[in-house]
């Protein structure tokens, strides 16, 4: 049997990138995948198609993610449509980085807005469907900066940090309701947004992991699937870093 079946996730952002990669190792494993982006396109629409080419049920939704009304309503067409929720993977994210002295408020506020409020109204959302399930398994997309800080990205820093005291409190206090909530923090993760680095960049970056290479989306995939699973059933309040060792 998949480590999935029967299983129905929401992955925010998921039309490419990490999002994308959590979505297809989902369904390779059985789950029935609904997934957001703030609109679909036809990059989208792709995403759908190559989903339900896995023999799993599949569909996007737009959704402004940092939006708290238009976030409950997309979340109860999914529940209308799949019939029950038991995964939620926080994913939707962007970065505006810059030095704290020329930050803007706009960018600060953007950043928190879409990448930590999106996460507080998506479990608002589900978490009263993962009651009545009696179960749930709820993921929040951190990142390593979020755990050690990091200069010029204060803003993302500081939602990424915000994902994961958001996690360890969800665990507490949805525990009782056998719902368990962790955090997910990438390293350096070779995707469109890095392949734009130069080798150089790439290279120096390569000398400060101990395993000598940039992670995949599919190496964060791997553990989203774990912690969705029944095989975490026990693991909730958790961070795992996926940086091979560059942070230890």
């Amino acid at each position: 049997m998949k480590l999935l079946e029967g299983k129905v996730a929401i992955v925010t952002g998921a039309a490419r990138g990490i999002g994308k990669a959590i979505a297809l190792k989902f369904a390779s494993e059985g789950a029935d995948i609904a997934f957001t982006d703030l609109s679909i396109d036809d990059n989208a629409k792709a995403t759908e198609n190559e989903i339900k080419a896995m023999g799993v049920k599949c569909k996007g939704y737009a959704s402004n993610a940092a939006n708290f009304e238009d976030t409950a309503k997309v979340v109860g067409q999914i529940l209308e449509e799949f019939g029950r929720i038991d995964v939620l993977v926080n994913n939707a994210g962007i970065t505006r980085d810059g030095a704290i002295k020329r930050m803007t408020e706009e960018q600060w506020d953007m950043v928190i807005n879409i990448n930590l409020k999106s996460a507080f109204n998506f479990i608002h959302a589900v978490q009263p469907i993962m009651f009545k399930q009696k179960s749930g398994s709820i993921i929040n997309m951190s990142s390593v900066v979020g755990v050690h800080g990091n200069a010029n990205q204060a803003n993302y820093s500081a939602s990424k940090a915000g994902l994961i005291g958001l996690a360890k409190s969800v665990a507490q206090e949805l525990g009782p309701r056998n719902i368990r909530a962790n955090a997910v923090a990438p390293g350096f993760i070779i995707t469109e947004m890095t392949n734009v680095l130069s080798q150089e960049i790439k290279d120096a970056w390569n000398q400060r992991i101990p395993l000598r290479r940039g992670g995949t989306p599919e190496d964060v995939a791997n553990v989203c699937l774990f912690l969705a699973s029944d095989l975490s059933s026990y693991v909730s309040g958790q961070v795992i870093q996926v940086d091979g060792a560059m942070n230890t």
